[in-house]
């Protein structure tokens, strides 16, 4: 016999701590060649969440020390004032390709480059790094 229901898998279960009111909501692909450092130190202005489909992505956000998300995994970061240090390509060989959902305060960019005067002044929350 065919079971022909559909099987749900929880990915993630996560309660960001805001919404921005009248939020805007983006869903895009991003896809990385072998060895890609991503987009420089940036910030969301509102919460992130994403599911690697493809290779390895290395993450690091403000206050947490860098991991390696695999394809099948999710993550989400908070947005807000939290620096996004990295989300570069682990892999010298392959694409990495992962999903996002961004949650956007209304007239505001999406994503915010972070410059060196305010790394240098927030250093002192980024989390001890392996090659430190």
């Amino acid at each position: 016999m065919n079971d022909s229901r559909a099987v749900l898998t929880t990915l993630l279960h996560q309660v960001p701590p805001f919404l921005p009111e009248g939020a805007e909501v983006m869903t895009m692909t991003v896809e990385l060649p072998p060895g890609s450092p991503g987009t420089p130190p940036h910030r969301h202005s509102g919460p992130v969440f994403g599911y690697m489909l493809d290779g390895e992505m290395i993450f690091e956000l403000e206050g947490e020390p860098e991991r390696v998300i695999r394809a099948g995994e999710a993550f989400w970061e908070p947005g807000g004032d939290v620096i996004h240090y990295q989300a570069g390509n682990n892999l010298p060989d392959a694409w990495s390709r992962f999903v996002v959902v961004m949650v956007g305060v209304p007239g505001e960019p999406m994503l915010t480059l972070v410059g060196a005067h305010e790394l240098e002044a927030r250093r002192d929350r980024r989390a001890p790094r392996k090659d430190s």
